[in-house]
């Protein structure tokens, strides 16, 4: 994911607070929203795999909320797996597993992440290129149990056309840094989760102009 190192500073923000903690000022916003969204589809047990996941703040949320879900953080970064990791500690949570390092657009790694009742993927589809973002969607299809949800979460065109100006200015910064990457169209990552043999189901607007795309297993 050689891309996803080459972005502008606002791509990917990431305070260091106290005891390697870092916090992301996007993940307080939109956390709540997130949740709630996935109330009604997420099984209440079985094991769910965060892809990228960061600063570990949405990990302690949805440890919290789904706490008969057994979750495997992980990241392609050393600095957010120590993150993750005093996070989690910090709340005490049991339901956890010990970050892991994971590049999830090399192929191959659904055979050691197999058996996943959810997998959940926030903010990294418009950091990378339309490859690499195919071979998630086709792993994460690979790993899924049967019944089992892909939800990715993030900023999306809607049928090519931006949502905001802000989104269209986000957007060039980052193909200014590297023209493989950027914003997908909703419709195009839809499509790709298809053809990995799962069920899209409605995306789901959410603030900021987000949108959760769930697909079924």
């Amino acid at each position: 994911m050689a891309a996803y190192r080459n972005l502008p500073k606002t791509a990917s923000v990431a305070l260091p607070t106290e005891n390697g903690k870092l916090h992301a000022p996007s993940a307080a916003r939109n956390g709540s929203a997130i949740v709630e969204a996935l109330l009604p589809l997420v099984p209440r047990q079985g094991n769910a795999l965060e892809i990228a996941s960061g600063t570990g703040e949405h990990m302690v949320r949805f440890a919290t909320t789904f706490p008969a879900l057994r979750w495997q953080p992980t990241d392609i970064e050393p600095d957010r797996l120590e993150s993750i990791a005093a996070w989690c500690d910090e709340a005490g949570l049991t339901n956890v597993m010990p970050p892991v390092i994971l590049d999830a657009s090399v192929r191959g790694w659904a055979d050691e992440f197999g058996g996943q009742n959810l997998i959940f993927l926030s903010n990294l589809l418009h950091l990378i290129s339309i490859e690499e973002a195919t071979t998630i969607i086709h792993e994460a299809a690979k790993a899924l149990a049967p019944e089992g949800f892909f939800a990715i979460y993030g900023p999306f065109l809607r049928s090519e056309r931006f949502a905001s100006e802000s989104d269209r200015l986000f957007d060039e910064s980052l193909r200014a840094r590297s023209p493989e990457i950027g914003y997908k169209s909703f419709e195009s990552i839809r499509k790709i989760q298809a053809k990995a043999g799962l069920k899209p189901l409605v995306p789901i607007k959410l603030p900021a102009n987000n949108l959760l795309l769930v697909a079924k297993s």
